[in-house]
This record gives structure tokens, C-alpha cells and sequence, in this order.
């Protein structure tokens, strides 16, 4: 399979697995505490902060974004190409969505059932500006430390904390948003709520790739870095290799 196939299957795969977490552990959460919204909550977010830790481990020496917003600012700081960005995106997408049916099928529910929670409102939304804001910070601060081995801790411990502290329980992630729209349960989200929730986690992602270049101005040769490329991506797609220095015969060693 060629890398790009690879990647491509990497970013399919974790956010079906991600979005069957989420779901799922909703689902089995209202069942073992029917009467304990807290409880349900607490449930939930374990759970996906959880797997997200789990497989960001896994996946991440192939590509572990499983998030459109992130996959974009990967592709402004020049980390991946426009062709490999795109081709991440469709297949989150598209795994997001199978992770939905994945997860009603494992409960025993319809396979897609259009959710009915409405999730409106200017609180909610400015809810999703800020977790979506500070995912895209945390990922991309822990990647300019130097130490891109402790992403999947923070990206896991920071969901699970902004379930409870944002108004919008922390979707921060356009496919997996799409996704829990087929899935009357717990973690679902009403059509109608669905474009106003990409909007701002769209503005959100703005606002954190904003905040990641002004305090770390070098943090595009960091995300490359962490991508294992050596290359400059191109908006044709293209890449041009970093040629290493070579000393001449005549070159005195530096």
C-alpha cells in the first residue's frame, strides 16, 4: 500500500473507532445510569478521552489527526500536502459516519436513526469556538515542546476535561459531529444544530492555528517535524525535498 493509501485507511479507521467511543459509551452510559445525568456525562467523557489516548498511540506513525480541523491547519503550517489533506478529510468523514452505524448496530438500535437533541444557541456555540480553539493549541503546543510522543495524552486529557467546561460538551471535530447526526442517543446532535456547530469549529480552528503561529512562530518546521517530513508541501500537491548539506572535498569540517 502506497503512504498515501496508508494514511488514508490510518484517518478512516481511528475516527470510525473515535466516534464508535463516543456513541457507544453513550449509549451504555444512559443504560447504566438511567437517572444520573452527571453520572452519564462523566461516563462519556472517560471513555473518549480514553480512546482518543489510545488511538493517537496507535495510529500516530501513520496519521492520527481523525479531526478535519486539525488536518487543515496541519496543511497550513505545511505539514502534509493539499492532496493528502483532502484525501484524510473524505476518509474521516466517511469513518466517522461508519462508526455512527458501528456503534447503534453494537446496542442493538437501527443502524442510522436521525437524532432529535437539539443543540442551539449563542452560549453553545461560543462553547464550541472555545474547545475547538484550545484543542487545536494543545495539539500543536505539545508538538512545538518538542515532545510530539505526549500529543495523545494531552489531546486525550484535554476532551475529556472541556466535556465539562464548555456549554457545547467539547465536539471540537467536524466528522465526528457529522457522524453523531445518525444516532438518537446520548451523544447525538439534530440535523438542524449540525452547520451551526461547523461554523464555529471552523472559527475556533481559526482562532487556535492563530494563536499557535504568534506564540510559536517556528511551529511549522515543529509540525513537519512531528509528520516525519523533511519535505515543503506545495498547493499543486507537490513536495520538494530538503536536500541535507554536503561538504565538498575542498570543504574544511565545520
Amino acid at each position: 500500500m502506497t503512504p498515501l493509501g496508508r494514511r488514508v485507511l490510518a484517518e478512516g479507521l481511528g475516527t470510525a473507532l473515535l466516534v464508535a467511543a463516543v456513541i457507544g459509551s453513550g449509549i451504555a452510559a444512559t443504560r447504566l445510569s438511567p437517572d444520573d445525568t452527571g453520572l452519564q456525562l462523566l461516563q462519556n467523557s472517560v471513555a473518549t478521552g480514553a480512546a482518543l489516548v489510545a488511538l493517537i498511540l496507535a495510529l500516530q506513525p501513520v496519521s492520527a489527526a481523525f479531526n478535519p480541523v486539525v488536518t487543515l491547519a496541519e496543511r497550513a503550517l505545511g505539514a502534509v500536502t493539499t492532496a493528502e489533506a483532502a484525501s484524510s478529510i473524505l476518509a474521516q468523514m466517511v469513518g466517522g459516519i461508519l462508526g455512527a452505524v458501528l456503534a447503534n448496530l453494537m446496542f442493538e438500535l437501527p443502524a442510522v436513526e436521525l437524532a432529535t437533541t437539539v443543540r442551539l444557541g449563542s452560549g453553545i456555540w461560543l462553547g464550541e469556538i472555545v474547545a475547538t480553539a484550545g484543542l487545536v493549541l494543545v495539539v500543536f503546543g505539545a508538538v512545538r515542546s518538542g515532545r510530539a510522543e505526549t500529543v495523545a495524552y494531552a489531546v486525550g486529557c484535554y476532551i475529556a476535561a472541556a466535556y465539562w467546561f464548555t456549554s457545547s460538551t467539547s465536539f471540537a471535530n467536524p466528522a465526528v459531529t457529522v457522524a453523531r447526526m445518525f444516532s438518537d442517543s446520548f451523544a447525538g446532535i439534530a440535523p438542524g444544530s449540525v452547520l451551526p456547530f461547523l461554523l464555529t469549529q471552523l472559527l475556533g480552528g481559526g482562532l487556535g492555528l492563530g494563536l499557535v503561529l504568534v506564540l510559536y512562530p517556528q511551529a511549522g518546521d515543529l509540525a513537519r517535524r512531528a509528520a516525519g517530513r523533511t519535505d515543503q508541501a506545495h498547493d499543486d500537491g507537490s513536495t520538494q525535498l530538503s536536500e541535507p548539506h554536503r561538504r565538498t572535498p575542498e570543504e574544511p569540517h565545520r
